[in-house]
């Protein structure tokens, strides 16, 4: 711990801007995935009752 040293404010935003838009990029892909889910099961003319 002695070793370690304090990043600078630059650096914590930098590295938090990158975890946000890889979160960001993981949920749109996934959100895009299901919605193509969705549109598979919607349009093969299973009638589920809703």
């Amino acid at each position: 711990m002695k070793l370690a040293k304090k990043t600078s404010k630059d650096d914590y935003f930098t590295h938090l801007r990158l975890v946000l838009l890889g979160m960001a990029a993981v949920g749109g892909i996934a959100f895009v995935i299901k919605l193509i889910a969705e549109f598979i099961t919607f349009g093969g003319g299973t009638n589920t009752g809703h």
